[in-house]
């Protein structure tokens, strides 16, 4: 009889602590929104441009959240931290005076970055008129970086944003293939590496601006999204001037380097030109000491000119990556 009492208990304890493990693993992976906010268009307060040349800038920038060289390290920036990195990236997009720029990696409303709507705040500081967000991480706790534990829990509401000074019309957002040799358990806490396609009407044209930020980790998984982009970007190119812009997370010095596919294709050209790719001077990442080139501009030739380009090392250590800038005027 005592024995089949220990069994029992054992028995009980154990149905307890698969029912507790259950029900953390639903809330952990449980999201803060509808799947219908995962992509908004919203429009704000400000003008657009009552008169403009014929020349456009673009700005592409993984933020890295704001939280500079501690991305993906096991530590937890201070609020001091973040906003200072706040205040100086407001500093510097203002001076840059872009008509649109493209973030990977911003907040809306994330623990780790003590609830700032990092989006909404440069949008307010830079008064652009009109804004695209794309969610791609909405959970309640996040096991990355693994330690220490305490980081894990809490909101973490991020993805992609585009601040434009014209109007956007048009968003989809494209979750691109998971990463498949992961465990279920990593694979329902990770982010959704996404292609925020969007639609923009600078003056009379309109443009397509599809913003991506691709896997970073698993070499076969970015090479398929990447592949995927490439289509993606001649699908458009038939009818459209397009830019795709973004972190993806392929230096052209890779060994089979995916980010090749758009730097043969003798119809699309980059930002920055193909024989800079491994000067030291056009790195991206990391932005302590660039040693790779990660982030581009991609455009069709036949519907944009270049009128000029820049990585921007002002913008120091606000982030882990340095944004690139675009001048180009539409054909």
């Amino acid at each position: 009889m005592k024995l089949k009492k220990v069994l029992r208990n054992s028995f009980w304890a154990l149905d307890l602590l698969a029912l507790g493990v259950g029900s953390f693993y639903w809330w952990a992976k449980s999201p803060t929104l509808s799947s219908d906010d995962y992509a908004r268009l919203e429009q704000y307060p400000f003008p657009s441009p009552s008169a403009h040349g014929d020349t456009f800038k673009i700005i592409s920038y993984n933020i890295g959240y704001l939280s500079g060289m501690t991305n993906n390290l096991n530590v937890r920036p201070s609020k001091k931290m973040y906003d200072r990195h706040l205040e100086r990236a407001k500093k510097y997009f203002k001076e840059q005076d872009a008509d649109i720029i493209a973030l990977q990696e911003v907040d809306f409303d994330s623990k780790r970055s003590y609830r700032v709507n990092q989006h909404m705040e440069l949008i307010n500081h830079l008064q652009m008129g009109h804004g695209a967000l794309a969610v791609n991480w909405d959970k309640q706790y996040v096991p990355f970086p693994y330690f220490p534990p305490s980081v894990h829990f809490g909101k973490m509401l991020s993805g992609q944003s585009i601040l434009s000074k014209y109007p956007i019309t048009f968003q989809d957002r494209i979750v691109l293939e998971e990463v498949k040799d992961r465990p279920f358990y990593y694979r329902q806490m990770y982010l959704s590496r996404l292609a925020q396609v969007t639609k923009l009407k600078l003056q009379e044209k309109e443009v397509i601006l599809i913003n991506v930020h691709t896997e970073a980790f698993i070499k076969e998984t970015r090479y398929n999204q990447i592949s995927y982009l490439h289509s993606l970007f001649k699908r458009y190119a038939r009818d459209y001037p397009v830019l795709m812009v973004g972190d993806f997370n392929s230096d052209p010095a890779y060994e089979e380097a995916a980010i090749e596919l758009f730097l043969s294709d003798k119809t699309i050209e980059s930002a920055i030109p193909k024989e800079f790719a491994e000067d030291k001077e056009v790195l991206t990442y990391p932005s302590d000491a660039p040693y790779e080139l990660l982030d581009f501009i991609f455009y069709n030739k036949d519907k944009i000119e270049p009128v000029g380009w820049e990585v921007l090392e002002s913008f120091g250590q606000v982030s882990d990556h340095l944004p690139i800038s675009f001048s180009f005027r539409l054909v």
